[in-house]
């Protein structure tokens, strides 16, 4: 099982390793600096806002399904049709809300036709998250890894087409963004839809309301964890937008910042994705969890260092490579946001452990303390420190949250980590901050500077045998 984890994530990284940092960082930086902070930060609140509602979509129904599925395969083609007839339901309750909330803040009746296709887009996602969760169970994982990428893949055609010609399509507007979301989702949720007909015997959308009431029930407890997460990590563009006052400007000096965090975070959505389905089995089996969450541990806990560092050395001369303007502002926030980036790392390990486990009344209770905690520092630092203040508050609570999964994880699942881990982790954190702090008061060049501190960073993890080489050999097989 080790092995096979190992070789299916190595597949789903290099894929989107190849695909996501260059349409995020590449393609919607340029999108940011042809329409400007302002344009880009009404849209950044919106699709905030449309994602504090996405619970509506999905019920919970994806991660329940990902687990059920890994452990009852069987169960796919039965489920399937009822659970998409329970979806379009929720996806009509979704729209509804969405419009009837978003007039009191005022984006109905200045961005209704913005604000109805994000909406819409965000039904396409959650419909492709609820097919590439049957691909995960049933462990197709490379037919997952192909449609984890593909949105994505389509969207850097578009836009990046769109931008490169700009003289014969004219000035960027941000609707072609959410035009060209809406036709790529479309696309992949097709070619999911496709990717799955094989493993579907029959597919009926006839009403039974009995299976609606049961999966809503069983999902439950997995929506309302999302709807928490949700409502403190996605809030911070939101509030920023409506509590300021300034037509989005500092939501879109925050978004500069979020989005190298963004970035960044799907490699722990990915570890996460893959590793559900896996814990799970193993779970049913009463098999041990050790071997895989070690090694897991030990790529999440170097690459979040080493990604969370990399800001501090030379955050300003990264910013100045892909935005035009206000640098300066969008600094500091980038530079903490990518340090609660860390902590999320962890979140997908220790908090994949506990809902694998099904201990969600748990992780309900720890999102519930992580939304009053990030709710009221942002009422309180916004004001003080605009966009800074927000990523502040969002490194408070993501730390919080992740130390608290990683204890409850450690004490639920009998989860042990080797002593030779431990120590590893220990003298490869004191090297990887005294090569920090030798950089730090170095004059090399900045791009020298940083190269230097990945590249000796990473020596240094397999120096103290934190990682080994026979990690990645194993990545690589079959």
């Amino acid at each position: 099982m080790r092995k096979e984890f190992l070789s299916n994530l190595s597949l789903i990284l290099l894929l989107n390793f190849l695909v996501k940092p260059f349409y995020v960082l590449g393609v919607e930086t340029q999108i940011q600096n042809a329409v400007g902070p302002f344009d880009f930060g009404i849209y950044s609140a919106i699709l905030s806002f449309t994602f504090l509602l996405n619970i509506l979509l999905d019920g919970g129904i994806t991660n329940f399904n990902t687990r059920n599925i890994a452990q009852h395969r069987q169960l796919l083609s039965k489920h399937f049709g009822g659970i998409v007839r329970v979806r379009l339901m929720l996806g009509g309750v979704y729209m509804l809300l969405l419009l009837i909330l978003g007039s009191f803040l005022n984006y109905v009746q200045e961005h209704f036709w913005m604000l109805f296709l994000l909406g819409f887009n965000q039904f396409l996602v959650a419909s492709i998250l609820y097919c590439r969760s049957n691909l995960a169970g049933l462990h197709r994982f490379k037919a997952d890894a192909f449609i984890s990428v593909l949105d994505r893949g389509l969207l850097l055609i578009f836009m990046g087409g769109l931008l490169l010609f700009s003289k014969f399509f004219g000035e960027f507007q941000i609707m072609w963004l959410v035009y060209g979301q809406t036709l790529a989702y479309f696309i992949a949720l097709v070619s999911s839809l496709i990717l799955l007909r094989k493993n579907l015997s029959r597919l009926q959308l006839r009403g039974n309301k009995a299976f609606s009431k049961m999966i809503l029930k069983k999902s439950l407890p997995y929506a309302l964890l999302i709807l928490l997460s949700m409502a403190y990590y996605k809030t911070d563009a939101v509030m920023l937008e409506q509590l300021l006052g300034d037509e989005g400007f500092s939501a879109g000096i925050y978004a500069m910042g979020f989005r190298f965090f963004e970035a960044s975070n799907m490699i722990g959505f990915l570890f996460a994705g893959l590793l559900l389905p896996i814990f799970s089995r193993l779970i049913k089996q009463k098999e041990s969890l050790d071997s895989i969450a070690s090694s897991a541990f030990q790529l999440l806990f170097t690459g979040g260092l080493l990604l969370a560092g990399v800001p501090w050395l030379v955050g300003e001369e990264i910013l100045d490579l892909f935005y035009h303007e206000h640098i300066e502002l969008a600094l500091r926030p980038f530079q903490i946001l990518m340090s609660a980036f860390f902590f999320v790392m962890m979140s997908y390990l220790f908090g994949t452990i506990l809902t694998a486990r099904g201990d969600m009344k748990l992780m309900n209770y720890l999102a519930l303390f992580g939304v009053i905690i990030n709710f009221a520092l942002n009422f309180y630092l916004i004001h003080n420190y605009q966009a800074e203040g927000s990523a502040w508050a969002s490194l408070f609570t993501q730390g919080l949250i992740s130390i608290a999964q990683m204890f409850l994880a450690l004490r639920y699942s009998k989860l042990r980590f080797s002593r030779h881990t431990l120590v590893t982790m220990s003298v490869f954190t004191i090297f990887l901050g005294i090569l920090f702090y030798g950089l730090t008061i170095s004059s090399l060049p900045w791009l020298f500077k940083g190269g230097t501190f990945v590249c000796l960073g990473l020596a240094g993890a397999f120096l103290t045998r934190f990682l080994r080489v026979g990690q990645f050999k194993e990545l690589l097989q079959r």
